[in-house]
């Protein structure tokens, strides 16, 4: 196992996160080695401007956008090297798939990494299942659990079963503690969102 650092996207997405707040997320990114940092759109730019490793997200938090594409383009354009984009995921629980898939590849054409984030708290095993398959199918190179806004988060058996998909894992949601981050690793993920990055590098 590399060291737990090397495993964390250091995530700010809160409403009110300014300028600075993001100033102070990157500098503790580069302080305590973690992958990147995860911040909205708008800080895509400014961030990238830090000499860190960016990753944004593309809608965000609840995939009910409709031109994920675009956004994506822009993020790229500004810097940005993964991109974190939300199922629709009333569209997967209408069995409505190649609406789901179609959206996945198109923001697969503009994004230099793709991870797919499918709320797994608001699916059934199944529909967790069909969506790793959609994403899959697509050309994503993760799936991500949770974007952290809904009703729950990341769970040791939700990515054992995103596992079993063939693609990467990034567990996100509720991830406050080393013990916990430890546990989803081990289970099989392979990159972790959370904000309390520093507690769990220094074992809390």
């Amino acid at each position: 196992m590399k060291n737990i650092n090397e495993y964390i996207d250091h995530t700010l997405l809160k409403a009110d996160a300014t300028p600075q707040d993001v100033e102070k997320l990157c500098d503790e990114a580069i302080k305590y080695g973690f992958y990147s940092v995860c911040i909205n759109p708008c800080y895509v730019k400014f961030a990238k401007s830090k000499n860190v490793r960016v990753t944004t997200v593309i809608g965000f938090p609840l995939g009910a956008t409709t031109d994920k594409a675009a956004e994506t383009r822009r993020a790229a354009l500004d810097g940005a090297d993964e991109i974190d984009m939300v199922i629709n995921v009333g569209m997967l629980k209408a069995k409505n798939y190649d609406y789901v898939r179609d959206e996945i590849a198109s923001v697969r054409k503009e994004a230099p990494l793709l991870k797919v984030i499918i709320e797994t708290c608001l699916l059934t095993d199944e529909e967790k299942v069909m969506a790793c398959s959609l994403a899959k199918e697509a050309g994503a190179d993760f799936v991500k659990t949770s974007t952290g806004f809904s009703t729950g988060g990341a769970t040791v058996e939700d990515v054992k079963l995103m596992k079993r998909s063939g693609l990467k894992v990034k567990a996100s949601g509720g991830i406050r503690d080393y013990n916990t981050a430890k546990a989803l690793i081990d289970a099989g993920a392979d990159r972790i969102g959370a904000s309390k990055s520093i507690e769990i590098c220094q074992g809390l």
